[in-house]
């Protein structure tokens, strides 16, 4: 995210296809649980929760949801300034995934390990502040992204009204409040069990913002609570 008010983000957070200028939401792409079985020997276990239908989800459902997830994690374990992937599992909500971008700056590299059967949800780029900052916003903002090789379909959602209370300490301020979100977006079903990568890229000129990820990406069942 830039350091001019209000934050723009990426991800790939605060965080990619041939841009998009789709205005609806893409079939299953590529890695997706429809295009490939699982691995040999392994067999995907049940989230803990029944995974988000996140085709469905509107405008304020995405950008609300996503924005919420940023802003409830403290700077020091944030994902959107991971340099690694270890801040990846943090706060994340039940039957969705969320990755993040970065705040600007030069491309970054994480490791992350996804739990079977979630279907993922992320920015290219994204900004939060005033509709009209968003329409400013989105007058340049571009990006793409690809996962095992293949682009995948960004959708542009318009400045939307959210609301967001930000946890003591996160990198974008607390209490916020009622603020409009805007940016590109990338819907994916589940994964197929495996090793992924996915590349997310996004700008905004207005902003003078860029974001980079380069995600290495490891679908597996979740290993149960104190087992070794």
């Amino acid at each position: 995210m830039n350091s001019r008010q209000p934050a723009a983000l990426a991800l790939g957070a605060l965080l990619l296809t041939a841009l998009a200028a789709c205005t609806s939401a893409p079939g299953p792409g590529p890695g997706s649980a429809a295009s490939a079985p699982p691995l040999p020997g392994e067999e995907p276990a049940e989230s803990p929760s029944p995974p988000v239908a996140v085709r469905t989800l509107t405008s304020p459902e995405v950008q609300s949801g996503w924005w919420g997830w940023a802003v409830s994690v403290e700077t020091e374990l944030s994902p959107v300034l991971d340099t690694t992937g270890r801040r990846c599992a943090e706060h994340q909500r039940e039957g969705i995934w969320y990755l993040a971008g970065t705040t600007g700056g030069e491309v970054v590299e994480r490791t992350c390990t996804v739990p079977v059967g979630l279907p993922l949800l992320f920015p290219l780029v994204t900004t939060f502040g005033e509709a009209s900052d968003c329409q400013d916003f989105m007058d340049t903002a571009k990006g793409s992204a690809t996962l095992d090789g293949a682009p995948l379909a960004a959708e542009p959602l318009g400045a939307t009204r959210i609301q967001l209370n930000g946890t003591p300490g996160n990198p974008f301020g607390e209490r916020i409040g009622n603020t409009w979100s805007c940016g590109l977006w990338v819907r994916l079903d589940p994964l197929t069990p495996g090793d992924h990568e996915l590349t997310i890229r996004g700008e905004s000129a207005a902003f003078d913002f860029s974001t980079g990820v380069d995600y290495h990406l490891r679908v597996a069942v979740p290993t149960p609570t104190g087992a070794v």
